[in-house]
This record gives structure tokens, C-alpha cells and sequence, in this order.
């Protein structure tokens, strides 16, 4: 405990004393405080809580050809996601701190839930790597568009209410959410590798790095730039860089807000977090 606290320590030394451009690279982690389960942990991640539709295996929840077949365990994630639910946590708020004192240049995030905005990030600081409710669009239908708004009645409806929608527009209707074998956001290839070479300080919080090609973003990050893991479990960095280890690499094992109100203390911002 001791020497993770001295290491906390050191990322607030970095902060105060170099301003570094910051990217966060986040994951579940940092909304379960809000209520929302992430995806693996045994017995009350999402995964855990779709047994009742007896998956062949978890992903296909998240699988385009399963989705077909069997709409109901993907509609029952989303419904239990969607934005406004839920209230962004501590971690959220120490982003929006990083972006209000300058440092902050993207947030790259696993996350459907919308929170890093709601917390007040402005929207082109936040690229959500596997996709959001912006919009949505009816399978095998290209360029075909339905209004957000309108898959939410139904899916708020149950069973007949998404069935009568898919029966409306001559198909499935799928938010823009990735899945697994799907191309991920324009906007992700166009800035993560301008955003990680400029990165002085990156952060990455409440995921297992589990997932490609997010996991492999730690990697394009320069030789000279600190690497922090913030994680409730331990978890390691998937790339270890060519240069001998030193202390650039930092891991605290901690819930992530905790981790976030004993950063904010040691750079003297705990008491304006909390007042968010």
C-alpha cells in the first residue's frame, strides 16, 4: 500500500510540475459506482446477468449474426445503458478536471453510457471506441436511419415493442454500438495516433485491456511517456515497451474512484471534486 501510495505521488508530481498532455483510456470500471455492473466480474457482471438467455457464450450478445437471430439479450444490455440512467461517478468528475486545467487531450473509452459527456466533457474530447446512442440504422438496410428516440419507446415496451419497430422499418434497428468484427468509429483512426505520440502522462482506468484494438493503444504511446493502471483487480500492460523498466510504469490496485479522490488530495483538488 505504502509503495503505491508513493507511486500516486509521482503522478501528481508529473502533473503539477509539467502540465503533461493527458490521455485517458478507460473502461467499466469507472461507471460501476453509478450502478451499472461491468461486463466479467463472476456474478454480477453483464455477462453474469444474461445467463437466462442461455448464450452459447457471452460475446454473442455482441455478435452481428447472434443479434439476428436473437435480438433480446442485446436489447436487454442497451435498455439497462442508455443515457440519462445514470449519474456520472468520481472518475468522471476528475476527467472533466483534467479538461478544465488544461491537461486533458482525449478520452478514449470502451463505454456505451454516455457519462464522460453528461459529466460535462465536451463531446470531441470523448471518442467512444466501441460506439454510442448517437444514432441508429436498420440492418441490411444501408443509409436507412431511425431516431433514437423511437428505438427507446420500443425497447421501453419489451418484446413487442422492438418486434413492431424491426416490422415498421423492414428490419432490425441497431444503435451504433460495435460489435465484435465490426469496423470501429472513423473518428478512432483518424486521432489515436496523433493523440498517444503527443501523450506525456496516459491514464487507464477500470479495464482489463481484455479487448484489441483497444488494449494495443498502450502500446503507441512514445518511450518517455508515464503509463499509469488504475483497476480494482491487478492488470498489466499487454506491451511492455523496449526500453529497460523503469519507473514510468505505475500500477495501483484500487476501485477507481478511490484512486481518483486520493489523486485529486495530492494535487490539492479533492475538495472542488467533491463539490461537483
Amino acid at each position: 500500500k505504502a509503495e503505491e501510495e508513493a507511486c500516486l505521488q509521482q503522478v501528481a508530481d508529473l502533473i503539477k510540475e509539467r502540465s503533461p498532455r493527458i490521455v485517458v483510456m478507460a473502461g467499466a470500471g469507472i461507471s460501476t459506482a453509478s450502478g451499472i455492473p461491468d461486463f466479467r466480474s463472476p456474478g454480477s457482471g453483464l455477462y453474469s446477468n444474461l445467463q437466462k438467455y442461455r448464450l452459447p457464450y457471452p460475446e454473442a450478445a455482441f455478435e452481428l449474426d447472434y443479434f439476428q437471430q436473437n435480438p433480446a439479450p442485446f436489447y436487454d444490455i442497451v435498455t439497462s445503458l442508455w443515457p440519462g440512467r445514470h449519474r456520472p461517478t468520481a472518475t468522471h468528475r476528475f476527467m472533466r478536471m483534467l479538461h478544465e486545467s488544461g491537461l486533458l487531450q482525449r478520452v478514449y473509452t470502451q463505454n456505451i453510457d454516455g457519462l464522460e459527456v453528461a459529466a460535462g466533457l465536451p463531446s470531441e474530447l470523448v471518442v467512444p471506441v466501441h460506439g454510442s446512442f448517437e444514432t441508429c440504422h436498420v440492418l441490411g438496410r444501408p443509409g436507412v436511419e431511425v431516431p433514437i428516440a423511437e428505438l427507446k419507446g420500443a425497447l421501453d415496451a419489451g418484446g413487442e415493442g422492438w418486434q413492431a419497430l424491426a416490422d415498421r422499418h423492414g428490419g432490425l434497428v441497431k444503435p451504433s454500438i460495435v460489435f465484435f468484427g465490426e469496423p470501429l468509429p472513423k473518428r478512432f483512426h483518424e486521432l489515436y495516433q496523433r493523440d498517444l505520440a503527443a501523450c506525456d502522462l496516459l491514464i487507464v482506468m477500470g479495464t482489463a485491456l481484455k479487448v484489441e484494438p483497444f488494449a494495443s493503444l498502450t502500446n503507441k504511446v512514445r518511450h518517455d511517456c508515464m503509463r499509469v493502471m488504475i483497476n480494482r483487480a491487478p492488470v498489466r500492460f499487454p506491451y511492455k515497451l523496449r526500453l529497460p523498466r523503469s519507473s514510468r510504469d505505475i500500477f495501483h490496485t484500487a476501485d477507481c474512484d478511490a484512486a481518483v479522490l486520493e489523486l485529486s488530495e495530492l494535487l490539492g483538488w479533492k475538495v472542488d471534486l467533491e463539490d461537483y
